[in-house]
This record gives C-alpha cells, sequence and structure tokens, in this order.
C-alpha cells in the first residue's frame, strides 16, 4: 500500500534524528527511505532495497548474549589460541605468502597480524556467519542500544548496492553486520575494499587475497604504524606499583626499563611509548602496549578480545606462550554485575550493567581502588566487592 503523502512529506521534513531508533518498526523504515532519498538516493532503488527487510530476533539474542567477554584474559585467550589454529595460520602464510608479502610492502603491517585476525574473525575464513547482513543491520540500528553504530552502515550497505557490490537478499555474514574472511562492515568495505586477486570484483567472502588486502588497508586507514611493535609480553618485578598501569600510563620505554619492566622477548626503541596492561591484575600476565595497540580497539573496544589479537599475532611471528603467573581469583558473571550496579550508585559511568569487565568498569575499579587503598590494578576481586 502506498505511504500517505502527509507521512511522507513529515519524514522528509524531520531532522534525521527523530528517526534514529525505537518506534513502529514499518515506521522507522519510513523513515530510512525518506533519508536516503533526501540524501539523493533515487527511490525506487531504495525501495527494491529494503522490500524485503524484516526484524531478525536472532540477532537481537546474539547481540544480547556475548558471555564470551567475561571471561577472564586467560581462559579467552586459551579458549581461542589452540595449537591447531596456530599450525594453521602457519600453513597459510605459506600459501598466501605472496599476498602477505604485498601487504606487508604496502602497509608495514606483518603477516602475523592479518592472521590473528583472519584466524579470531572466521577461522581462516570457514565460519563467516549465516545472518542476513542487511535484516541484522537494519535490526540494531532500530533497536536503541547503538543505532549511531549501525545505522550509517544501512546507507553504506545502499551505496554497495548500488554498484552491485552487495545483495540485500543473499549477503551474509556475522550477527553485527561484519562480512567476509576478516568480518569488514559496509563503510569499511566502501573506503577499503580491493580486488585483490585482479578478476574485477571486491570478494570478501570467497577470495583471500581480496579479504587480506581490504582488511590490512582499513587496518593503514586506522593509523597503523609500520616498523613499530604492537605488543611485547612484559617481565615485570616484584613490588612494582600496579597503578602505573593502564592504557592511560603511556611512558617512554626507556622509563620502563628503569622501573625494571622489560619485554620478555623482542625490543623496542627507547623513545617509543608503551602502556603496561595487566589484564587479570598485578600478578598475572603482563603485556607492553605500543601505538599500534591502539589500531586493535578500534577494531575491537572489548580489552580482552584486543590483547588476545595482538598476542595471538606475536606467536605466529614467533613469540613464546605466554606467562599466566599467578592472577587473584576474580569474581563471577553475577558477582560482576553488582559490582557494576555499586559503581554506578557511586557515580561512576560502567555503561550497561553486562557483567563484561569493559573500559569503563576498569576505569571505575581502579578509582576506587584507590580510593580504598586496594593495589590499582584495575582487577576486580571479592575483596573489592566487599569493600564496596
Amino acid at each position: 500500500m502506498p505511504r500517505p503523502l502527509a507521512l511522507v512529506l513529515a519524514l522528509l521534513a524531520a531532522p534525521a534524528a527523530a528517526q534514529d531508533c525505537g518506534g513502529p518498526f514499518p515506521a522507522f523504515l519510513d523513515g530510512l527511505r525518506a533519508e536516503a532519498v533526501a540524501g539523493g538516493h533515487d527511490a525506487a532503488t531504495v525501495d527494491a532495497f529494503l522490500a524485503g527487510v524484516r526484524q531478525d530476533e536472532r540477532t537481537l539474542a546474539a547481540d544480547r548474549r556475548q558471555g564470551v567477554f567475561q571471561l577472564p584474559f586467560t581462559d579467552f585467550a586459551r579458549r581461542i589460541i589452540s595449537g591447531s589454529r596456530i599450525e594453521a595460520g602457519r600453513q597459510n602464510a605459506d600459501r598466501h605468502a605472496p599476498v602477505f608479502d604485498r601487504i606487508e610492502g604496502e602497509t608495514g603491517i606483518p603477516a602475523g597480524v592479518m592472521l590473528a585476525f583472519w584466524a579470531l574473525e572466521t577461522d581462516y575464513g570457514a565460519f563467516q556467519g549465516d545472518y542476513g547482513t542487511l535484516n541484522s543491520l537494519v535490526t540494531l540500528a532500530h533497536d536503541c542500544r547503538r543505532p549511531e553504530l549501525f545505522r550509517p552502515q544501512i546507507f553504506a550497505a545502499l551505496d554497495l548496492y548500488e554498484r552491485g557490490g552487495f545483495d540485500p537478499a543473499g549477503t551474509t555474514g556475522a550477527w553485527a553486520g561484519e562480512i567476509g574472511m576478516v568480518q569488514m562492515l559496509p563503510e569499511d568495505i566502501l573506503n577499503h575494499g580491493t580486488d585483490a586477486d585482479g578478476d574485477g570484483r571486491v570478494d570478501l567472502k570467497g577470495s583471500a587475497p581480496d579479504a587480506l588486502v581490504s582488511g590490512a588497508r582499513m587496518l593503514a586507514g586506522l593509523g597503523w604504524r609500520p616498523g613499530e611493535p604492537w605488543l611485547l609480553e612484559a617481565v615485570v618485578p616484584a613490588g612494582l606499583d600496579p597503578a602505573v598501569s593502564g592504557l592511560e600510563g603511556r611512558r617512554p620505554m626507556s622509563e620502563w626499563r628503569d622501573l625494571g619492566v622489560v619485554p620478555r622477548t623482542g625490543d623496542a626503541p627507547a623513545d617509543l611509548p608503551a602502556a603496561l596492561l595487566l589484564p587479570q591484575g598485578a600478578n598475572g600476565p603482563a603485556f607492553l602496549a605500543f601505538p599500534n595497540f591502539g589500531v586493535y580497539l578500534e577494531w575491537n573496544q572489548s580489552l580482552t578480545y584486543a590483547i588476545t589479537a595482538a598476542y595471538l599475532a606475536t606467536r605466529l611471528e614467533g613469540a613464546p606462550v605466554f606467562d599466566s603467573g599467578n592472577p587473584r581469583p576474580g569474581i563471577g558473571d553475577g558477582e560482576m554485575r553488582e559490582l557494576q550496579r555499586r559503581l554506578a550508585a557511586r557515580g561512576h559511568d560502567v555503561g550497561e550493567v553486562d557483567g563484561i569487565l569493559g573500559a569503563g568498569t576498569r576505569a571505575a575499579v581502579r578509582a576506587e581502588q584507590a580510593r580504598l587503598g586496594l593495589p590499582v590494578d584495575g582487577w576486580p576481586d571479592a575483596r573489592l566487592l566487599g569493600a564496596l
């Protein structure tokens, strides 16, 4: 049924923010149509693009069910990184050596970095997701948790559709709308998608060269600095004040050495800034994170994921298995949620109460540890929860 003229005119006149998220789903789609047409897209093309779109409850369930990020770093890394996955990485490094040589020559990104993303995102292309990409993007844009992230991706997918690079009904991928072997969002595909195998099309799902070169160009666009490390396991002296750790505590490598913090293997220039990361507190694993580590956090804001991906890249480049140390016991999901509620009650911005030790929760933990006279290492334990 044609939409009433008054509704169309109202949508065209309304600011985009009025259509950002929520409300009846048909009205939300009308808002997308109106914004696309107002942005210069042909109305018939927009209608064809959105013709079969529907809400996907499976996508919403997946968005709410990210329990793997509740695991401590050591458990997460051991679950994700296996001997077989590392061996497959080495085999793929040999199989696609010319591609990795091209990537390193063009961007300065080592093979291990791209192999690690390829492994963690899709197990080297084996599991790319079976969610309808457009349905997922529209569903997540309509949902009011993070519309600012997903709404622009709908219009990027529309641009790809107009160029012949996106099938609204047939393109599938991860629940969050990423496509292909290294899981790129439509906006990133528009900006960095590359026909690396020379067959005349960008095929991120079926062509490893296309996927890897496109992903590398995206990382380069995020600020990768050629010739510099990204992460090194650290040896930390007994008695070091853990308050010096954390992403905000960057200092030159020369100063870390003066404090007795040194790389377990490898090295970095004396003037290169680094942050000491203690993902499970003062007695657990320790890593020095360099400016290139920021690219990992741009890719995925979970610190646990970012450290795991960066560490796997070092393993694929020859680093040894990390020393897990003897960290203090952490707290479970229910306790973590209760901790987040107590932190929020004290005025800290922990984001959603989700049981995940994200950046906001870590910052709040450090602040409360300092206030209470506890070791300031960002690792919550039963003692902190009890003190709150």
